[in-house]
């Protein structure tokens, strides 16, 4: 046998051993640090960051409208003027857009109280503010669900007895938070009659055991951020003045 055929034979007997041979994990090694204020600030890079955020604090410093007071979503029971706010600017900005596109309104809308994450300050009003309010990525999208399934949602709210903003809807319970009204735009509920609620992506999927928008006919998602439409709207609105109302309310 030639030493170059050796040398063959003996790379093919180590390919055959590496390619048959296990490789396991013996051992994972990790380390905490910590980040603190006591960390170096790299100059280059602080250097580099600074144009854009400083691009990025002087649009969210931009005042855009003004508010006469300041709302909170702790000022009432089962609705607040900041929750109304919120719900009605959500069916103002996205009903343009869904009928355009279906050529349907929306019926109602259905926000979450937690998705109200600070007061609305009195004052000027920035798009750092509707950031503020809003934090979160949630967008809107239109379910179609039966009048039987509004009827849960309806009874949801009542157990709930927890101001989630809702627009074009009307509940009136009694002392003993037994429903005895129940409205869409002044309309009765039909039990078959098809509706088109707005609501977030979170909710949609079950957030706050807010389970009745499944099974339902359709879903049509705006790609429309929350945040966007208070931005949106508090660009075009001069003062912003919102109150309570009696969308939801229980009687004496």
């Amino acid at each position: 046998m030639r030493f170059t055929h050796l040398i063959y034979l003996l790379y093919f007997f180590i390919f055959l051993n590496c390619k048959n041979s296990k490789v396991e994990l013996s051992k994972i090694e990790a380390s905490q640090i910590q980040v603190t204020d006591s960390l170096n600030i790299d100059a280059s890079l602080e250097a580099f960051i600074a144009p854009y955020r400083n691009h990025i604090q002087k649009d969210l410093d931009s005042v855009i409208s003004y508010a006469t007071d300041t709302y909170s979503k702790t000022d009432g029971e089962l609705n607040t003027a900041i929750g109304n706010l919120m719900a009605d600017i959500a069916y103002k900005q996205a009903n343009p857009v869904f009928l355009k596109r279906t050529g349907k309104n929306i019926d109602m809308v259905l926000l979450n109280y937690g998705g109200i994450r600070s007061i609305l300050p009195k004052g000027n009003i920035t798009k750092g503010t509707a950031f503020k309010m809003m934090p979160f990525e949630n967008s809107i999208v239109i379910a179609a669900i039966k009048g039987n399934q509004v009827n849960d949602l309806v009874n949801y709210l009542i157990k709930a007895k927890k101001s989630h903003p809702i627009s074009k809807l009307k509940i009136v319970i009694d002392k003993n938070n037994v429903l005895t009204e129940a409205k869409i735009k002044d309309q009765n509920i039909i039990a078959d009659k098809t509706y088109y609620v707005a609501t977030n992506d979170y909710l949609y999927q079950g957030g706050d055991g807010m389970t009745f928008f499944k099974p339902n006919d359709s879903l049509y998602t705006l790609d429309y951020k929350i945040r966007n439409t208070l931005i949106d709207y508090f660009m075009k609105t001069d003062t912003i003045n919102p109150i309570r109302d009696d969308r939801f309310i229980q009687t004496k």
